[in-house]
């Protein structure tokens, strides 16, 4: 299934005699529904009530599956719901409080008149701002919603079930309390001096979901304004996770890295931060294509050599495709042996399967290779480290470590394992201090 399918839960009335469960699941697969998880909620002598869980490419193909176990014999559809949508209801995310309010000496510690003292110690060494308040460990996410996942220009409001699940992502993987932000803004400067007036109560700026080349201009423009980290994930949250995915599938397939020649297609945000961290890492020969003259101008900018689209592709090595236009790559452009890394989604450049039936070694799509492998410990790490920047070393060192901590027979490890983020987290503290990063950010 596509990363955009529809789940839907369904719970029926079945007949409690063999084969009815049977033409329930037929009836699913007719209409092109992918039979996921059955939970029986109980048992009759003649009734079964059951919750089943029925995943879809699309709302239209949905209603036509419902209406084709409707006509199961002995089945009676009770209700429907989305799972995805009655999982977001009343949000994700909300701001708790660490402490109790339980009497009158925890209101006075809390707020007035205890309060004070802290207001007045952050006056005096706004460092203790750090230890004292949630500065010390809390992110703004911000966007103004015009490049958000594979759909588009959707605005700010559209886009905060995305920046509400960063948040979760930072709290759950990382102990990082992160601020969803969606502003309403017209243009870079707007969102710079926004963000820039807002900036205080933050340790670090995430921002997300931009477009190109804005994002550019405005992380450019913010990162020589505020001394703290500014981060922007589609970037180099997306570069640091496909050079995870180089190292391990240059190791691998026993491709020498240093000697290989890399190709980037699509050098809008995540390509061209790819290409820039490919080229850091050490790749000498990078080659890049965009038919937009200034995209190609910025892969010049880093080093690498803008070549035609075929070129590209019966020359490179290794394949890292960001063009958000599936099915890009016909079957017969692979080059035997090439490792390629069709990232759009919901629908890469090409499948992996297709990929290696035509000839490559080894093949992976944006699904497996998730920016949520690197971004929360690697901002964990530069918070903790009062870093006033994540430089393109801290970032290497991130992509290191994921390798480093891939199962046998996987491309990069699951963004779910919390170890993987706190060993990133660690390793970017102790790359800070050993470089003199460390303490440099503002109080």
């Amino acid at each position: 299934m596509k990363s955009s399918s529809v789940d839907t839960v369904l719970e029926v009335r079945l007949r409690h005699e063999p084969g009815t469960l049977a033409r329930l699941a037929a009836a699913i697969a007719s209409e092109g529904g992918l039979l996921c998880e059955i939970e029986t909620l109980r048992i009759g002598d003649e009734q079964t009530l059951r919750e089943i869980t029925v995943e879809t490419r699309s709302s239209g193909e949905v209603a036509r599956m419902i209406a084709a176990v409707e006509k199961v014999e002995g089945v009676t559809v009770m209700s429907t719901r989305n799972r995805v949508m009655d999982a977001h209801r009343g949000g994700k995310i909300r701001v708790a409080s660490r402490l109790p309010l339980a009497s009158v000496r925890d209101l006075r510690t809390i707020y007035t008149p205890g309060v004070a003292q802290v207001v007045r110690a952050i006056q005096d060494d706004p460092s203790v701002a750090y230890t004292t308040t949630w500065r010390g460990s809390n992110v703004a996410i911000v966007t103004d919603g015009t490049r958000v996942l594979g759909l588009g220009n959707v605005g700010p409001l559209a886009a905060l079930p995305v920046m509400e699940g960063k948040a979760v992502l930072y709290d759950k993987l990382a102990d990082v309390s992160a601020i969803p932000l969606v502003l309403d803004v017209a243009t870079p400067a707007e969102f710079v001096e926004t963000v820039a007036r807002i900036s205080p109560g933050f340790a670090a700026i995430h921002l997300e979901d931009i477009r190109s080349p804005d994002c550019f201009e405005i992380e450019e423009r913010l990162a020589e304004r505020l001394r703290k980290p500014v981060f922007h994930d589609d970037q180099h949250g997306t570069a640091t996770a496909v050079l995870a995915a180089i190292i391990n599938a240059a190791k691998a397939t026993k491709v020498p890295l240093a000697r290989a020649r890399v190709g980037v297609i699509g050098l809008g945000a995540a390509g061209t931060a790819i290409a820039r961290l490919v080229k850091r890492f050490g790749v000498d020969e990078l080659l890049c294509h965009d038919p937009d003259p200034s995209a190609a101008a910025r892969a010049i900018a880093v080093g690498a050599q803008t070549v035609a689209f075929s070129h590209l592709m019966a020359n490179a090595d290794i394949v890292v495709a960001v063009t958000g236009r599936g099915k890009l790559i016909a079957p017969e452009l692979i080059k035997k042996g090439q490792i390629v890394l069709a990232l759009s989604n919901p629908d890469p450049e090409i499948e992996p399967r297709v990929a290696l039936a035509a000839g490559a070694a080894l093949a992976s799509d944006g699904r497996a290779i998730n920016n949520a492998l690197a971004f929360p410990g690697l901002m964990r790490g530069a918070i903790e480290a009062r870093a006033r920047s994540i430089n393109q070393e801290m970032m290497i060192e991130t992509a290191r470590l994921i390798a480093s901590r891939t199962e046998p027979g996987e491309l990069v490890p699951s963004p779910l394992a919390r170890e993987l983020h706190d060993a990133i987290a660690a390793g970017v503290v102790r790359h800070a201090r050993k470089t003199g990063m460390a303490g440099t950010a503002a109080p």
